[in-house]
């Protein structure tokens, strides 16, 4: 084998190929996370996108304050399913506490910055609805055991109009009626996706299995109360978060009891008092409506300490104070407030109280092992003898840390007790310069009553006060003096140990104990206090709507310049010129203190006669030649000559400097207005410092500008954003958060201005904020709503905005409700539930005709939306409202009638109604016709003159001019010669205007609502007027003969040959078919006679034997009756021997269970 056999060459190892690929490079592997099927790619890839849309809303404005007000929850159920009950176990879960009659709102501590007001809704709708705009949580009650009910269904779509609150929670009951696991299991997943189905899929639903003890089991009610102290704010309604609200827990009538006896009708003065909600409250003046009431203006309104205040406050003076705050509630700070309610045997109802006590009372105060109630213990505290306020039998003690006061120290026993004769007057202070502080009251005494006045000094004694009131004996007695209604108005000083080192110890041993605080009392308040800080914007709005004050006086206290002055008086003279100017006060009214400023006319009217100043006074204005200042022409100031002869104070003359170009105009300098009289021009400065100038300006004015917004929202970028120039610039989300950083920046801006205000004034600007728990006094109202009043109705106080209290035509889009029985008419009354007003109108349902029209309708249509007009207040677009034909609950149907949204507001409307006028004519020349019975008068043609008009026919006309006579007739031209016989009638469209009806439902006073026409007759038992022309009848007609058409000959050669009228001659001959008759005739004829009576035979005979069949028929059909309502008593009597058997052994176990409500 001389040949060398040549190999193929090895191929290279998988490791070392594969040794390079195995390296991680950090990247997905795509085959890795592919999707095996597309249509999963597309359903995942779209609900990644929904729930990142669903995240995005328009950013709402937070007026959440600090300190929220207690979330309201609404128990909402029909009758009978266990609302009382499920409020009875809450207040039990929260403070500990048993209410046997829980009514109006109840509101209860839940966390340390939490609280809840729960609210019972009574079963009428007019409660469901105002309920249902007010409410923050919603717990729906329903049986379990009998299903959704029809007051259910319609809070749910009450709800569903005026606003969704994100908290609804559906609550099963009565489930311990079901016997087996699987008929529970069943109803359960039934009653929940039906729920699903009328809120969202996956709406929370809690079950409670029985009643233990007249309440929940106490495992459920801890499950449901932690759920409700988890869940977040959810995003508050538009209407919430735009107007002022509370819900009232608490009423008093304030109506003088003199006006009452006078006449028992009068209208009432009341005190209402609640949390307040949404916006805030204004100072004065807040129209206000109350839900079943009517509109009101708030007369005065104030800011109660909190009944039911959180620990959170507590929480941070202790960590101020360096103690060690609790991490958990206590069972004292477990608080409640029900005011309405029977607590404790205590119940406030209106203005008078209620005490209850099942086993009597026991008036013994030193009776010992007695528990007694809130109620009874007020009644007990009542009947001690009067004594003095903080007076026990040890004594007063007026402070926490002083002594307490056995007796007063009185010298002179015939002086000590007589009282005050004498008007308070002022005490002195000694050593004291200056004025009173601002806020304090001022008043100067003559010295003749204080030295001799025997009054005075009967009141008290000068020996024993201390030091800082005693009379002064020096030169500086007529010096101005404090006065103060209390001593602690002065400047509390307790606890302040240090200080009385410094007192006098000879001094302070003569004096009585009780009196050692009131010394150096205004020395120890300057320490405290310090002196007030000149400058502040708070004193500057005081000052600056002082009356009393001149404008310079408010200037030096508010600079505080008045320090170092002394105003001296007269005291003697005092009243002699208490009304009467002196030369100082003449010498420090300047000229700007007036009025109208005072002007040497004679000098103004030389200088207003130059044209050069008036020219110049021109250019300050719109009408200035821009082109020459951007030129530098006028730079030097040339133009304003002629106004620089004024003073230097003159701040009207319009003199500015131009930032962007450094340019000066109308410059008041001195200098500069020595040189331009001197007529010096100041040399112009070359253009490369000009533009360095303006260079070092726009980078300082830069710097300033970054430093005042350093979040970057009022930069170039930020700001062709909002205009609209460069929308790609922003990511995904980053105008979502910009926005939200944007009303967050405001936010902040504007709490840190009203900080700086002191309470008074920020009320006065900013109203009463939500949270806050305040009274308002409401006059002028009726007496039957303190006659009337049940705390189980609801009490809304809504606030008005300045357009809602307007009155107009309202536009809405509306529609009937699917489950309602009867469509709705035009006309007809309805009750609407707008805002917070509920009222009846008279609304005009209308379609948009080819968008030209809004065109009447009769009826609402039945599946589709539809416009509607009426009369009432005014509302903000797109705002939700439901309707009612009635709030009875005799009705045994659904009660809404539509829902809709308001479209806009406008004081005129544009709604036509199509209009048929009839006429026939009377005389026909041609085309032309003289038309009568279609209009009265002439001026009613004139107005219709070119209009078009129709015969029934087709024939199409126009109406042309009105004849002299007769009075409403017309000549009219057609297209055609029209007969006498034709019906013409004119279409058109008459305006429709609806009635300016407005009838507020007040139903907490007693109130009738608009009845149809219809009830009115029945009730007065009135026949249905019959219209004969309304009545249907039939019509005949006669058959009309119209002469056959005749063509002239002549007429009819000149037709072509397509047109000509082919006529058949009449043929003389008979034709082939006439002269062939068959005539029968012999046997032919006997045997068509045999075979037609054969064929009646056999007709008879047929008949005969049906009729026997269905009598047989019927017989059987009656045996078989009998034996299948034999089957069905035998199967009865079965059944019920089985059930009495059966019952016996299935009897009740207990007394508990069951709902005990009648099934409708």
């Amino acid at each position: 084998m001389a040949d060398v056999q040549a190999h193929k060459p090895h191929r290279a190892s998988k490791k070392s190929k594969e040794k390079g690929a195995s390296k991680h490079t950090g990247e997905k592997n795509p085959k890795a996370f592919a999707f095996s099927n597309p249509g999963k790619l597309a359903r995942q890839a779209a609900r990644s996108h929904d729930i990142k849309e669903k995240r995005l809303h328009v950013p709402a404005v937070d007026r959440l304050p600090d300190e929220p007000p207690p979330r309201l929850v609404a128990i909402v159920g029909p009758p009978g399913v266990g609302k009382t009950t499920l409020l009875k176990s809450f207040i039990r879960r929260y403070a500990k506490e048993t209410i046997q009659d829980p009514v109006g709102p109840i509101t209860v501590v839940t966390s340390k910055k939490q609280r809840l007001t729960f609210i019972e809704c009574a079963n009428e709708l007019e409660a469901m609805v105002d309920i249902a705009k007010v409410a923050d949580i919603v717990l729906l009650m329903i049986d379990g055991n009998f299903g959704f009910e029809m007051e259910t269904m319609e809070f749910l779509n009450v709800l569903a109009a005026t606003g969704m609150p994100g908290n609804v929670f559906g609550i099963l009951t009565h489930l311990d009626l079901f016997r087996k696991p699987q008929a529970l299991k069943e109803a359960k997943k039934r009653l929940k996706h039906r729920l699903w189905s009328e809120l969202y899929q996956g709406a929370h639903l809690f079950y409670l299995s029985g009643v233990l003890n007249g309440r929940y089991p106490d495992r459920e009610i801890h499950n449901l109360s932690r759920f409700l102290s988890v869940m977040k704010n959810p995003r508050p309604l538009v209407w919430r978060n735009s107007h002022p609200y509370t819900i009232i827990d608490n009423y008093r009538d304030v109506t003088h009891p003199t006006q009452i006896e006078e006449d028992e009708k009068c209208d009432r003065t009341i005190e209402l008092s609640g949390y307040l909600r949404g916006t805030n409250f204004s100072a004065e003046g807040q129209r206000v409506h109350i839900a079943g009431l009517g509109d009101f203006t708030i007369k005065e309104m104030e800011q109660l300490p909190d009944p039911c205040p959180t620990p959170a406050m507590e929480q941070a003076l202790a960590k101020a104070s360096g103690k060690t705050g609790r991490r958990r509630l206590d069972e004292k700070d477990k608080k409640l407030w029900a005011p309405m309610a029977d607590r404790s045997g205590l119940k406030i109802t209106g203005d008078h109280i209620v005490i209850t006590r099942e086993n009597g009372f026991t008036f013994d105060k030193d009776a010992v092992g007695i528990e007694r109630g809130e109620g009874e213990q007020l009644i007990i505290d009542l009947q001690n003898e009067r004594r003095l306020l903080g007076q026990t039998d040890e004594g007063v003690k007026l402070f926490a840390s002083g002594q307490k006061i056995n007796q007063l120290p009185v010298e002179d026993e015939d002086v000590g007790n007589t009282g005050r004769k004498s008007r308070r007057t002022a005490r002195l202070a000694d050593g004291e310069s200056g004025e009173p502080p601002e806020d304090e009251g001022f008043e100067s005494g003559e010295e003749d009553e204080m030295e001799d006045g025997s009054d005075v000094e009967s009141e008290f004694n000068e020996m024993k006060l201390g030091k800082m009131f005693r009379k002064q004996t020096d030169d500086d007695q007529e010096e101005d003096i404090a006065f103060a209604d209390s001593d602690s108005d002065l400047g509390s000083i307790s606890g302040d140990e240090d200080q009385g080192s410094d007192f006098d110890d000879d001094e302070d041993d003569e004096e009585d104990p009780e009196l050692k605080w009131k010394d150096n009392i205004m020395e120890r308040a300057s320490q405290i206090h310090g002196r007030r800080k000149p400058f502040r914007a708070v004193d500057l709005a005081r000052y600056m709507y002082d009356e009393s004050m001149a404008p310079t006086e408010a200037i030096k206290k508010w600079a505080g310049q008045d320090d170092e002055e002394e105003i001296e008086e007269n005291i003697e003279e005092d009243d002699e010129t208490f009304f009467r100017r002196t030369g100082k006060e003449d010498k420090e009214d300047s000229w700007e203190d007036r009025m109208i400023p005072k002007f040497d006319y004679e000098q103004l009217e030389a200088k207003w006669s130059d044209k050069d100043a008036v020219e110049a006074l021109r250019n300050k204005f719109a009408t200035a030649n821009l082109l020459d200042d951007a030129e530098g022409e006028g730079e030097d100031g040339s133009d304003f000559e002629g106004l620089d002869d004024e003073d230097d104070d003159d701040e009207g003359d319009g003199a500015f400097e131009d930032l962007e170009t450094g340019e000066k105009h109308g410059a008041d300098d001195e200098d500069e207005e020595e040189e331009e009289e001197e007529g010096e021009e100041q040399p112009a400065e070359s253009l490369e410092a000009e533009r360095e100038k303006n260079a070092r300006r726009k980078e300082e004015l830069k710097l300033r500008f970054e430093e005042e917004d350093r979040e970057g929202f009022k930069n170039d970028k930020a700001i062709a954003r909002r205009e609209g120039g460069n929308d790609d610039e922003f990511g995904e989300d980053d105008w979502y958060d910009a926005q939200k950083a944007m009303i967050q920046k405001q936010l902040d801006i504007n709490k840190a201005e009203y900080e700086n205000l002191d309470e008074s004034q920020r009320i006065a600007v900013e109203g009463y904020k939500a949270g806050k728990y305040a009274r308002m006094v409401i006059e002028g109202v009726p007496a039957e709503f303190v006659k009337n009043f049940k705390p189980r109705m609801p009490i809304v106080v809504g606030g008005l905005s300045a357009t809602e209290d307007r009155f107009g035509f309202v536009q809405v889009r509306i529609k009937k409700h699917r489950w309602h029985k009867k469509i709705l008419k035009t006309g007809d009354p309805l009750i609407f539930s707008l805002g917070w007003r509920r009222f009846q109108s008279l609304p005009i349902y209308s379609i948009s005709d080819s968008r030209t029209r809004n065109r009447m309708l009769k009826y609402t249509p039945e599946h589709m939306h539809c416009f509607g007009t009426f009369y009432g207040p005014l509302c903000a677009p797109n705002t939700g409202f439901t309707c009612f034909q009635s709030f009875s609950s005799a009705n045994p149907g659904f009660r809404i009638a539509a829902t809709g949204t308001v479209l806009s507001v406008d004081e005129s409307t544009e709604i036509v109604k199509k209009l048929k006028l009839t006429g026939t004519p009377y005389k026909i020349f041609k085309n032309t016709a003289f038309i009568k019975d279609m209009f009265n008068s002439a001026l009613e043609i004139a107005k219709f003159e070119g209009a078009s008009i129709k015969t029934v026919s087709g024939i199409r006309g126009q109406i042309k001019r009105a004849l002299a006579k007769p009075d409403g007739h017309f000549r009219a031209t057609f297209e055609d010669k029209i007969l006498l016989s034709d019906i013409v009638f004119l279409r058109a469209w008459y305006p429709i205007k609806p009635h300016r009806f407005y009838n507020p439902a007040t139903n907490l006073v007693g109130w009738q609502s608009m009845r149809l026409t219809g009830e009115v007759r029945r009730d007065q038992n009135i026949a249905t007027p019959l219209d004969k022309n309304s009545q249907y009848r039939k019509i005949e007609r006669e058959t009309r003969r119209f002469n056959p058409l005749r063509v002239p000959r002549a007429l009819a050669a000149e037709l072509p040959f397509k047109s000509q009228i082919i006529q058949t001659k009449k043929q003389k001959k008979e034709t082939y078919m006439q002269k062939r008759a068959v005539v029968v005739r012999g046997e032919e004829k006997k045997a068509r006679d045999l075979m037609q009576k054969l064929t009646t035979i056999r007709k008879e005979v047929v008949e005969k034997r049906k009729a026997k069949k269905a009598e047989q028929h019927e017989k059987y059909k009656k045996s078989l009756e009998e034996a299948e309502e034999r089957i069905k008593s035998k199967e009865k009597r079965e059944k019920k021997a089985y059930w009495e058997r059966e019952g016996k052994k299935r009897g009740p176990s207990g007394d508990q269970g069951g709902g005990g409500k009648r099934r409708r």
